[in-house]
């Protein structure tokens, strides 16, 4: 027994070698042995005022996503937190004239200071489950005028979770597909071309999709007076875009487009 999982451990470390090489070898090809850096955050006093203070306070949905395996925390509305948000936040204050505020903030969907916050992203929804008090809390949130952007969720599995929620909050809505030609993306910057953005495995794959998301889509969902209260950003993940846009391996034209699009998203959800 002893002699049979000292075998299995040597296949599993040679799959685990192979596995390797092949990314390294797609990093050598494209002039470079890519070894991914960490993405930690260092954790620095938050000394900004509160939120209540600002004219915009950057919100992150902190939602349950029961069965998600991947991330420390086990929560998949953690991924890219906090570095995603806090330099996005940097291209807002340089892009805008906004009074933002420099750091994030969360909210729950249970709770009732969530009607204070006009904007709040979702990320990983694929692995969002809400309850019916809180699907019921979001549809109000969202009538009254807030605006919700949910991004980095990829294939058919994670659609239907996503889906399957909504219709939790909208049963009778549709989710439509958004045109370019559409003013959320030309409200402030002038975005003439819809294109996948992909996560930091691009630097792996050499690939813009995952799990099966090969065409991107920009869908949203709308009121009765055609506002977009949800706006989806499906296979593409703008997050990764935020988080390493200091890193010079990942290309500037996935981030610039994906700052563009998260600047147009404010602007938009403080004008219509």
């Amino acid at each position: 027994m002893a002699h049979r999982n000292r075998w299995l451990l040597f296949i599993t470390l040679g799959l685990a070698v192979v596995m390797l090489l092949a990314g390294a070898g797609w990093a050598w090809q494209h002039g470079t042995l890519f070894i991914p850096p960490e993405d930690d955050e260092p954790d620095t006093p938050d000394t900004e005022p509160p939120p209540s203070q600002f004219e915009y306070a950057w919100t992150r949905l902190a939602y349950d996503s029961p069965g998600y395996l991947f991330g420390r925390n086990r929560n998949s509305w953690t991924t890219d937190y906090p570095k995603a948000d806090r330099q996005f936040l940097q291209g807002v204050l340089r892009y805008t004239r906004l009074h933002a505020r420099a750091r994030e903030n969360v909210v729950r969907p249970s709770e009732s200071k969530w009607f204070d916050y006009p904007f709040v992203y979702a990320v990983e929804v694929g692995y969002m489950k809400l309850t019916d008090k809180e699907a019921a809390q979001m549809r109000e949130y969202l009538l009254r005028g807030g605006f919700m952007v949910v991004d980095d969720f990829h294939g058919t599995q994670e659609w239907n979770n996503f889906e399957t929620q909504m219709k939790k909050v909208f049963p009778d809505r549709a989710i439509q597909e958004v045109p370019v030609s559409d003013p959320i993306f030309h409200c402030l910057f002038d975005i003439e071309e819809l294109f996948q953005v992909p996560g930091l495995q691009w630097l792996y794959s050499g690939s813009t999709s995952e799990k099966g998301g090969y065409d991107v889509h920009y869908r949203a969902i709308r009121d009765d007076d055609q506002r977009i209260m949800v706006m989806i950003n499906f296979n593409q993940d703008l997050g990764d875009a935020w988080e390493w846009a200091d890193l010079p391996q990942y290309p500037e034209r996935y981030t610039s487009q994906a700052y563009r699009l998260g600047v147009n998203y404010i602007v938009y959800s403080l004008t219509h």
